[in-house]
């Protein structure tokens, strides 16, 4: 029955998207088809096939492996500041992030992750139809964060119409930075942020698409000269350091203002009409619990955790749900935690769009216009993704 309900909360999703688009005509089913056979056929590899399930245990072994070496730097840092067999927030999960930026710094500059995300997002481009900077800006999101993402393709902003401004738009907001993962990895299961991760990038191609649709055509060329800014690999090493600990330091600030606000805004609900603020999330976001495919008897709690990741950020909501984890099924876990591993929240709005005024004063007045129309459809594409993942768990 479960299935049953996913299958129809996967068109029902469809459908909305569909009923936002601003040109119903000019929609690519063709693409839209091919891109969720794709993201099907990958969510089946990786959990229904033992060859997927040894791919997704040898990468997440390899990636927590690699991240033991980022605690080395941290514990010649902060050795002896964390008793042994505790853990403190800042220094196990977001130190994490100057370790992880600082590797993906340099894979950047030596031309490893620009040449793949070029040729991939190129391949999807070919066999979709969709516009190169399009599919190459959706694949360059499942890695960087959302205003590097834009950054790689500054050169193609003036010539993008509104519709095609959206789409590279949702699909920043719609992903995460793989400098994050780490952090993510610490607080849920490994397997889900990989696959989420990965299936953002489809997800929130098939929504963007479908409510702005783009008609390709063009011959583009991608600079990778725009991704990497570095002149040396010891000068990639520095911005990555840098920039890693800069992420830390905003994520450690955030997490302070808006847990506090939180727990403020919870204490008022409750003395003035008896309800938390995190309960009424509970149950405006169960109908949509529901129709991902998560159980009745756990949509209140698992709404309530996607109502504060709207309002807050993952961050937020995923220390929120840590605790939850060995008391919910597994397909609550999957769905969830694949919901989670996106920026798609109120602030992303602010952020994609003071991006884009230091790139293009002039568009970026254009998405402050359909900053909200974004942000519903980066969230479509994370019920998109979440219930994907639960049709095979």
């Amino acid at each position: 029955m479960s299935i049953i309900i996913g299958i129809l909360g996967i068109i029902l999703t469809l459908g909305l998207a569909y009923l936002l688009s601003n040109d119903k005509k000019g929609v690519n089913f063709r693409a839209i088809v091919i891109m969720f056979a794709l993201q099907l056929t990958i969510t089946i590899v990786m959990f229904k096939t033992v060859v997927g399930l040894k791919i997704v245990e040898v990468v997440s072994n390899f990636v927590t492996q690699v991240l033991t070496y980022g605690y080395e730097g941290i514990n010649f840092v902060t050795g002896g500041l964390v008793p042994k067999d505790t853990s403190v927030f800042f220094i196990n999960v977001l130190m994490l992030i100057i370790f992880t930026s600082t590797l993906l710094s340099i894979l950047t500059h030596i031309k490893i992750l620009p040449l793949a995300i070029k040729y991939i997002g190129g391949a999807i481009s070919k066999i979709t139809g969709l516009s190169k900077v399009v599919t190459f800006n959706s694949v360059n999101s499942i890695f960087f964060g959302q205003s590097e993402s834009l950054l790689a393709i500054k050169a193609h902003l003036d010539k993008m119409n509104d519709n095609k401004l959206f789409i590279v738009s949702t699909s920043a907001m719609a992903s995460v930075s793989a400098s994050i993962m780490g952090a993510y990895m610490s607080m849920i299961p490994a397997q889900f942020v990989l696959v989420a991760m990965i299936l953002n990038a489809f997800s929130a191609l098939i929504i963007a698409t479908i409510v702005a649709p783009i008609r390709s055509g063009e011959d583009e060329e991608i600079n990778l000269k725009e991704v990497s800014q570095s002149k040396s690999i010891f000068e990639a090493i520095s911005v990555g350091a840098i920039d890693g600990g800069r992420v830390a330091l905003i994520v450690a600030a955030m997490l302070v203002a808006y847990v506090g606000l939180m727990a403020l805004i919870n204490a008022a609900f409750a003395g003035l009409i008896g309800i938390s603020l995190t309960e009424i999330l509970g149950y405006v976001f169960a109908p949509v619990a529901f129709m991902m495919g998560i159980p009745a008897s756990e949509i209140l709690t698992s709404g309530s955790i996607m109502g504060i990741k709207l309002a807050t950020n993952e961050f937020v909501a995923m220390l929120e749900f840590q605790p939850l984890i060995p008391d919910l099924s597994e397909r609550t876990v999957g769905i969830v935690s694949t919901f989670l591993v996106s920026f798609a929240n109120f602030s992303s709005i602010g952020i994609i769009s003071g991006s884009i005024q230091a790139i293009n004063g002039e568009k970026a007045g254009v998405v402050a216009k359909f900053g909200l129309k974004m942000l519903l459809a980066a969230t479509l594409a994370s019920i998109l993704t979440g219930t994907t993942v639960g049709l095979f768990l």
